[in-house]
This record gives structure tokens, sequence and C-alpha cells, in this order.
């Protein structure tokens, strides 16, 4: 695969990183004159008390203007422009997100609705929309997978469209990046699994698709060699703060890597069934990454073979023949797949059919393959895919996927 002959590389959050780094809050918020933040955050980061952590690392150097915990799990557009109504009438002067993607992509809708004026964040859909810069952001991730904190762009869902809306700009990426492993103890294994194959499949996205750039693949390297290294660990010993902030650190880094770099096929399809059938962003990736391997072999086998080296280790690969490496690479993370259900006992998908609601009901019919496949080209994530990818080339990816087959390359 030839390089780019010109690349833009952009990497300007100011990060802290550490078990005690909540605490610099207050100063770094200091810094930018801001006093009278709000908290943008969910019902289940308040009930695992980790709203009040915060608060509490906070102490007595800032006020806090209002905590809005009602984002849901698949956030939309209306839930922003709620949000932003109590950020102006509470006179808030700044944003501190506690969360996972959602929670961070709607702090960011806010922040623009909040800043730029208007009642609806739709008045800011779509490149170039947002052109000047926001109020001050702070971003504390717990879970370590999104890669937000690190990101210029928000993903927001328009239930009425059924779509997942796309606000890029560089004025989005927050000031400040939190990165702290308490924060992340609370969460179950089945999620500690998915978020963090989330920022895996970023990373191997940012490394083999079209944009990838030297800087990016430095970046998506080394959160990669951190996610294999530390994932199944932390899965099993949920204790292990070290660990944890290894994967917290890699979410970051393949935060940075796909947010200059973009992503491909999977997540056109992840964006796709997630918008359709509601499935976990994190548990599509794990599940469509190894296809998104597989139909790239042709024109990337050679780049994707070079991701053995950070996923199975220096031996492994030296051992491997080179053309060997890239069926190696697809059959490691299929392994772990399967390592990660065993783990969580289940709780962790490997294939389409197994993805189920609280009711026990399949979010996936089988039926729905052939919509899902024709609306991936409401998304553009699949412009930077290497191969072309269009509804006639999904459909059978998708059917492998739901039975959890291997494509036969």
């Amino acid at each position: 695969m030839l390089l780019p002959s010109f690349y833009d590389f952009c990497c300007r959050v100011r990060t802290l990183s550490g078990i005690n780094a909540l605490e610099q809050i207050p100063m770094q918020l200091g810094r930018m004159h801001a006093s009278h933040p709000m908290i943008v955050s969910d019902k289940g980061v308040g009930a695992a008390g980790l709203i009040d952590k915060v608060i509490q690392a906070l102490g007595d150097g800032l006020k806090i203007g209002a905590v809005y915990d009602q984002v849901p799990v698949d956030s939309d557009y209306k839930v922003v422009d709620d949000a932003a109504k109590v950020y102006r009438r509470n006179g808030c002067d700044a944003i501190i997100a506690i969360g996972g993607g959602s929670v961070i992509d709607t702090a960011k809708g806010v922040n623009i609705v909040a800043s730029l004026g208007g009642d609806t964040l739709l008045a800011y859909e779509g490149f170039g929309a947002v052109k000047h810069p926001l109020r001050p952001l702070v971003v504390v991730p717990t879970t370590a997978g999104t890669g937000s904190e690190m990101t210029l762009v928000a993903v927001i869902a328009d239930p009425d469209r059924k779509i997942k809306m796309l606000f890029p700009s560089y004025f989005l990426l927050p000031d400040l990046a939190v990165i702290d492993p308490r924060m992340t103890l609370t969460l179950p294994d089945f999620l500690t699994a998915s978020t963090a194959m989330d920022a895996m499949t970023h990373a191997c996205e940012a490394y083999f698709c079209l944009e990838k750039n030297p800087l990016s693949d430095s970046f998506a390297l080394r959160a990669i060699q951190l996610i294999s290294q530390n994932l199944l660990n932390v899965v099993k010993t949920p204790g292990d703060l070290h660990g944890r902030l290894a994967l917290a650190n890699a979410s970051a880094m393949a935060g940075i890597a796909f947010s200059n770099s973009m992503v491909g096929m999977v997540h056109n399809l992840g964006h796709t069934v997630g918008a359709l059938c509601h499935v976990p962003h994190g548990v599509a990736m794990s599940i469509f990454l190894p296809y998104g391997l597989e139909y790239n072999l042709g024109k990337s086998a050679d780049v994707i073979g070079e991701l053995l080296f950070p996923l199975a280790g220096p031996e492994a690969f030296h051992a491997t023949p080179k053309k060997e490496r890239p069926a190696k690479v697809i059959a490691h993370l299929r392994q772990m797949n399967e390592a990660l259900h065993a783990a969580t006992q289940g709780k962790h998908p490997r294939c389409l059919k197994e993805i189920t609601g609280r009711d026990g009901a399949q979010l996936v019919p089988r039926t729905l393959l052939p919509v899902i496949a024709e609306a991936i080209m409401l998304d553009g994530a699949r412009l930077t895919n290497p191969e072309e990818f269009l509804p006639a080339d999904a459909l059978p990816v998708l059917e492998r996927a739901w039975e959890g087959m291997p494509l036969g390359h």
C-alpha cells in the first residue's frame, strides 16, 4: 500500500493520565477561566458512584452549575437540545463529560449549541458547519474504548431519519482529557471487553485504511499492543488498576490514530447496525473487525500482516512467514473474541445472531440483513476503505457475520 503524498495530522488535546488525574481538573479549568461547569453524564455512571467520585475529587475549587444525567445509551439530537437548555438556564461556562462514547458525543453536541447559539443541533449538521471556538470541554472517560476524548467528531443519532449524523470540526476536540483508571473499575466484564475491542478496531482500521500516515501508524501500533497484552487479564482481574490504565491509554492513542487517518467498512457496518438495530457499538466492532480485515486482503494483505507484531509479539511475528501473517492476524482476533466470550460467561457475542436484548430477542434478525446492506450507503466511513464497499458487497459479509463463519478467502 502506498502512503499518501500528503497528510494532515492534529493532536492538540491536553491529556492528564494517571491514578490521581481527576484532582487536577480545577486547576486546568481555572487556566481556561471557567468556574461554573455543567456535568454531562448518564444514569448508569451516576448509579456506579462515578459522578460523586469526580465531584469529590474537584473539592472546593469549582462550583458545579448543573448535573445533566439523562443521556441514553444511544443518544440523539433531542437529548443534546434539552441539555443545552439546562446549560444556559444555569449560567454554566464549561462542560465536564463523565461517561462513555454516547455521553462524550452528547457533550460535544451540547457545547456546539450552547456556544454558538440556536435551538437545535440540526443547524450545525455536516462538514464545516462548526466554524468558531467553543466553550471549555473536559472529558473524563468511564470506558476504555471509544477514544472520543481525542476525536474531532461527534456522532449523534437522528431517530426520525434512523441515521447517525456526523459533526466533524477541529473545534470539537476537547480542551482536556482526564484518563484515570479509577473511572473504569466498576465497568462490567462484558463492557470492558467490547469497549476495548472498539479501541482495537479504531487502531486496526487506522493502520490499513486509505488515509493512514506515519504519525497515526505509531499511535495505532502501540494501542494494539497494549490492548492485546492487557485486555483478557483485566476482564479476569477487574481490580487491576495498572492494566486498566494501559487500556485507557490505548483507547486514547487509538482515538488519536483514527481521528487522523479515518476508518473503513467495519465502522460503516457498525454505524448502520447501531442505527437500525441499536446494537452497542463496541459489540458490533468486535464482530465485524475480522471480516473487515478479510475483505481487504486483496489490496492490503502486507499492511494487515504487519499487525501480527503488536498483536502476538515479536517472536510470533518473526516465526511466521510473511505470506501467512495476514491470516494469523485474523485468526488471532477471532481467538481473542472466543477467549472474551468464555471469560464473560458468554456475554461477549461472537456473531450477530448471538446479540440479544434484555428480553432475549435477537437485535439483528436475519431477515433484516438486506435492509442493513442497502443502508450502508448513508454512512461515509466506507469511503476510506481500501476496497470498494457497496450493498452487494455488504450482504455476504453480513450473512457470514450473522452465522459467525469466515468469508472464505
